[in-house]
């Protein structure tokens, strides 16, 4: 690929590596090397690994055909984005406040905003509406040129962090590197959430579908099937090994130290910027800060633009009718108040609203394989825009990997 083409085709997966790079990153990866060790490594490659087929299925559609996944959904059957609709309905409201939630600790960590407890709602909402504001005047342009800033900031602090500790080894000498060490059953609840989020919730990749056609339209260039997976693949991959970095700098500076990340969103952003200063120097700590909170914030957005992109789109699919930005902008005003209204009911519980919010991305998670994986294998793409058959049985294999965790979940939270 000519690098004209490819800064032409480059968007849509540095966007997707910015937004995953957010909650599963910052809090569940770090969480779980500073409460296990390594022990959940392996499950945070497999779910990077087996997610993978169906993200890149979102790139891959809308280059072949100039049209989202969603359409593809209307296409196969008319169900299937009645349930898509149902699945963001379920899920946006929970996901965006809990972003909002994480990204308004780091904000309040950077200025050192102290408020009492009564008002702690407060930079949760301005960051939502800062959101929006974001979003309604500048929407994918601005989306486009501010999140690749933000996205090469926190993955250059983030790999510097990383090559620091790994120099400077453990602070507790970590006895079992074993990726099944420190595990007991009462571990599933987590590896749940953290498989739900890892490194994305799947019906995020419609979002991909998205971004990738309004890129296309915002660059002027159509990028070919190989253009745009192998743009996506940059960002995917990129995001996934991030996630073990992350792993490792909880594992190294926290565990076994008797020190845990607390469960309250100021001071678990705290606990995340004091593991980097702790290893660059007290002096780095407005750099770490500001790059925490930037990489939230455009989390936050990203998270706020796809489900209001996918969801106008949904419905004016159904309807049969050309979508409107009035249609998108109601969404957004809409995903505002619900957020709002998410974080006052779960203001008091930081970490449950966490759970509950990775929990539902992972028990809806196989739905959305499945129907990506139908549409993809269908005959809407030729035999040559299809992916071997590797990929095919990886994403097989996914899906299988994703039904068994949903039943496990099940089980243990409604039979045990």
């Amino acid at each position: 690929m000519k690098i004209k083409q490819f800064l032409k085709t480059l968007g849509p997966g540095i966007l997707f590596a910015s937004t995953a790079i957010g909650v599963s990153h910052l809090v569940q990866s770090t969480k779980a090397g500073a409460e296990y060790g390594f022990g959940l490594v392996g499950f945070i490659i497999a779910a990077n690994l087996f997610k993978w087929p169906f993200f890149e299925f979102g790139s891959r559609y809308a280059a072949a055909t100039g049209q989202s996944l969603i359409d593809g959904y209307q296409k196969i059957s008319p169900w299937f984005s009645r349930l898509y609709l149902g699945i963001n309905l379920v899920s946006m409201f929970f996901v965006n406040a809990a972003v909002s939630l994480v990204a308004a600790g780091f904000l309040q960590n950077l200025f050192n905003i102290e408020l009492a407890a009564i008002y702690f709602f407060v930079p949760s909402v301005v960051l939502l509406l800062f959101s929006f504001s974001f979003l309604a005047l500048g929407r994918y342009s601005l989306l486009d040129s501010g999140i690749k800033i933000i996205g090469s900031f926190m993955f250059v602090s983030t790999l510097l962090a990383f090559f620091i500790a790994i120099f400077d080894g453990p602070k507790v000498p970590i006895q079992n590197f074993s990726i099944f060490a420190h595990l007991t059953p009462h571990s599933l609840p987590f590896v749940i959430a953290l498989m739900g989020w890892m490194p994305a919730a799947i019906d995020s990749s419609t979002w991909n579908s998205l971004w990738t056609i309004a890129r296309s339209k915002q660059s002027g260039y159509a990028p070919t099937v190989k253009e745009s997976v192998f743009e996506f693949n940059i960002g995917y991959w990129i995001s996934a090994t991030l996630s073990i970095c992350f792993v490792v700098l909880g594992a190294f500076l926290l565990f076994n130290t008797g020190n845990l990340l607390p469960d309250n969103n100021v001071a678990f952003a705290t606990g995340v910027v004091n593991l980097y200063t702790a290893q660059l120097g007290s002096w780095t700590f407005i750099i770490i800060a500001a790059a925490g909170f930037s990489i939230m914030l455009g989390t936050c957005i990203g998270v706020m633009d796809g489900y209001a992109r996918s969801t106008a789109r949904v419905i004016a699919v159904m309807r049969n009718q050309e979508e409107k930005q009035s249609d998108y902008l109601l969404w957004l005003v809409l995903i505002t108040l619900g957020g709002m209204l998410v974080i006052g009911l779960f203001m008091a519980s930081f970490n449950q609203l966490i759970g509950l919010a990775t929990t539902i991305s992972f028990l809806i998670a196989p739905i959305i394989a499945m129907l990506n994986y139908k549409l993809i294998f269908s005959q809407h793409l030729t035999k040559k825009q299809q992916p071997g058959k590797a990929m095919q049985w990886l994403s097989i294999a996914g899906i299988g990997f994703l039904f068994l965790f949903s039943f496990v979940l099940i089980y243990f939270n409604w039979f045990q």
